[in-house]
């Protein structure tokens, strides 16, 4: 099968390309970070969104979705990435929506994925505890009440925490932090009696909470899935979450390179344009082969997804190490090679900057997915 869209998914990518170039462009992201906006997204802009059929597109037409799958979508996140959109889109459609695809029951499904699809509510997945993503070493405890299960513990880099309506929990129901087992998913609403949510400003102004369970009362209906059994369905939920990430940071790489040869093409130094010097061409073509490996990388892994071919962890896991690390080298190159101008706050470059280094970190840092990929692969 060739690593390449379709003529359907290629349109889709045009559209969402005209869409965040003509209602969200970059300027629109400055104005919520200068805003200090308290939603960290423009709801009229994500509704336009669901309306043109993006929150649908991954979901089974049984519970309202359109079953276009994750190429479709990943070609969506790409274009979203190089105007730095922002929406839930990553936080309730992508994580949350497949968490419950895969861990919940018929019912609950049918209840809570056409009410996502669609707007009505948003959800957020709570998985990590710490400075870094390890979804295993879990400490949240659950403890068996009379009428369900109570919850003590935190929750950290909550992605849209601070606007849900309720969160899937993963705690601790057995076992110790580190072990695979003993893990449950819990929807929580976030309005009840214990929760304290406390919005996360980071460098790259994309919305963050940190929650705090003190003696929060569960019911039993409540649970997502199996009791101790959540850990499996929550990994097939975060590596769409990885891959998903992963194209809207290819996204953004690709703006700021095309960004940067233009400017090289225009700035002059020493009568010369600076783009006739070698050095910066070396530099310049070191980056357009790492940005064509991370198309590759990125185009095989998603048709691994789509085929549900067996090593797709591996493969996403790949993606999205090789993607992080790359993001990261061409945003401190085209800060470089723009000069003084490029440490500015004027130019745009800075805020995808600060965009490489918190996604290279969410869902997982190069050194943990190339950990993981050791283990899966038998090392």
């Amino acid at each position: 099968m060739a690593l390449a869209f379709n003529e359907e998914q290629r349109s889709l990518k045009d559209t969402a390309k005209d869409f965040a170039s003509s209602r969200s462009p970059i300027e629109a992201f400055r104005k919520l970070r200068d805003e200090k906006d308290e939603t960290g997204f423009n709801p009229e802009i994500w509704s336009e969104m669901i309306e043109l059929g993006w929150s649908g597109m991954t979901f089974p037409e049984a519970y309202g979705g359109f079953d276009f799958g994750f190429m479709g979508l990943a070609g969506c996140m790409e274009e979203f990435g190089r105007t730095l959109v922002a929406s839930p889109l990553l936080s309730s459609i992508v994580l949350s929506g497949s968490t419950i695809l895969f861990a919940g029951n018929e019912a609950q499904k049918t209840t809570l994925l056409p009410r996502i699809i669609s707007g009505e509510i948003l959800i957020a997945l709570a998985c990590d505890e710490g400075l870094h993503h390890h979804p295993a070493r879990m400490e949240l405890e659950a403890h068996e009440s009379e009428n369900g299960y109570i919850l003590n513990g935190k929750k950290t880099m909550v992605v849209d925490g601070h606007v849900a309506d309720k969160l899937i929990v993963a705690a601790r129901t057995a076992g110790y932090p580190g072990d695979e087992s003993g893990i449950t998913l819990f929807l929580v609403d976030t309005k009840k009696k214990g929760i304290t949510t406390r919005r996360t400003h980071l460098i790259d102004s994309r919305g963050y909470a940190r929650i705090d369970f003190d003696h929060v009362e569960i019911s039993a209906e409540d649970i997502l899935g199996e009791v101790n059994n959540g850990f499996e369905p929550l990994v097939q939920a975060l590596d769409r979450g990885r891959i998903c990430l992963a194209a809207e940071m290819f996204g953004g790489m690709q703006e700021i390179f095309e960004r940067t040869i233009d400017y090289l093409k225009e700035r002059k130094q020493f009568g010369h344009i600076i783009g006739e010097f070698q050095a910066l061409q070396h530099r310049a073509a070191h980056m357009y082969t790492l940005i064509e490996m991370c198309r590759s990388s990125l185009m095989n892994s998603l048709n691994a997804l789509e085929n549900n071919a067996e090593n797709h962890p591996q493969l996403i896991s790949g993606t999205k190490a090789l993607i992080s690390e790359t993001y990261e080298l061409v945003s401190n190159e085209a800060v470089q090679m723009h000069g003084g101008i490029g440490v500015t706050d004027e130019l745009d470059i800075g805020l995808f900057l600060k965009r490489a280094r918190v996604s290279a970190e969410l869902l997982g840092s190069a050194s943990f997915h190339y950990d993981r990929y050791a283990t899966l692969e038998g090392f």
